[in-house]
């Protein structure tokens, strides 16, 4: 059973489903093996469904009918992988708590790239106030109406009640990664992380 998914607007276009790309760095001090043969799985999804993780498995289904730029898949990998690095990180009850649910998804929506500038307008969305933490809990709502039956007043109730702590948690990139500067920061910073302590 797939746990989440990410939402697109259609595209027209050849569908094509290759795992080319590396988990980024961050990933890998919780993710000591990733094995792009048992870990991804390329699936023909329903609707605009683009993919999703799935906790019994721990494997991450990518929809290569819907998935047809790189730069899709790259945020959907992503977005996949903060629900992994949460269910490894945080023992997330995926099925029984809106709340940890609510969170994994305000958590990669906000980091993945989802809410990204560039998205948005592609998307007509502009705002300038607040607008990307906005887009964060409108991708979360969408997400968990997307999985679990309940009202979008529900959802939208959840998402608030742990939108603050969540939304604050960047881990494990310690900021929101906006583009490639801010992946070489923060990669500069996982790199230098003991760095400080170890000259007190």
């Amino acid at each position: 059973m797939i746990l989440h998914v990410s939402v697109m607007q259609p595209m027209v276009s050849t569908p094509t489903c290759s795992v080319s790309h590396t988990p980024p760095f961050v990933f890998h001090h919780v993710f000591s093996k990733v094995y792009k043969d048992r870990h991804f799985s390329c699936e023909d999804c329903d609707g605009t469904v683009s993919g999703g993780f799935d906790a019994a498995t721990s494997q991450i289904v990518l929809c290569q009918n819907n998935i047809h730029q790189q730069a899709h898949m790259n945020r959907v990998v992503t977005h996949e992988l903060i629900h992994a690095f949460d269910h490894c990180r945080a023992h997330v009850d995926w099925f029984n708590n809106f709340r940890h649910l609510a969170c994994s998804e305000i958590r990669a929506a906000n980091l993945s790239g989802d809410c990204s500038f560039t998205n948005e307008v592609s998307r007509f969305n502009f705002g300038l106030k607040a607008h990307h933490q906005q887009c964060v809990r409108d991708r979360a709502v969408r997400s968990i109406l997307a999985v679990r039956k309940v009202s979008q007043e529900e959802a939208q109730k959840i998402v608030d009640e742990v939108f603050d702590s969540c939304f604050k948690d960047h881990a494990p990139f310690g900021r929101i990664p906006h583009g490639n500067k801010d992946a070489k920061f923060a990669y500069r910073e996982y790199m230098n992380r003991d760095r400080y302590y170890a000259n007190l």
